[in-house]
């Protein structure tokens, strides 16, 4: 028993020696928000091709979720919005630079 408690000291030093790699975050990113609970919008307009902008990339894809921040129900209305946008000739399927 007595050969054993040096060693316990020894593994204990180690453990707190340990040294980390990556650095600890210490910055929260914003958290996102559905803007369309925060401002109270309940129908999302077709028509309104400048608003639905706001919701495409520059080649003209939709954007997800995980970087809009939109709940998935009104994700879905912005991707019906947007299609009906594109077959109506509002919006384009496809362009080299649309902002």
């Amino acid at each position: 028993m007595l050969i054993l408690k040096p060693l316990k000291l020894k593994i204990m030093a180690v453990k707190q020696e340990i040294k980390y790699l990556t650095a600890v975050k210490t910055e929260k990113r914003a958290k996102k928000y559905c803007r369309f609970k925060k401002m109270g919008i309940r129908y999302v307009d077709y028509k309104d091709a400048e608003f639905l902008k706001k919701f495409l990339n520059d080649q003209g894809k939709m954007l997800p979720r995980r970087i809009t921040g939109n709940s998935l129900k009104f994700q879905r209305k912005v991707a019906q919005a947007i299609k009906k946008a594109r077959q109506m000739a509002l919006l384009p399927y496809v362009t080299d630079l649309l902002k």
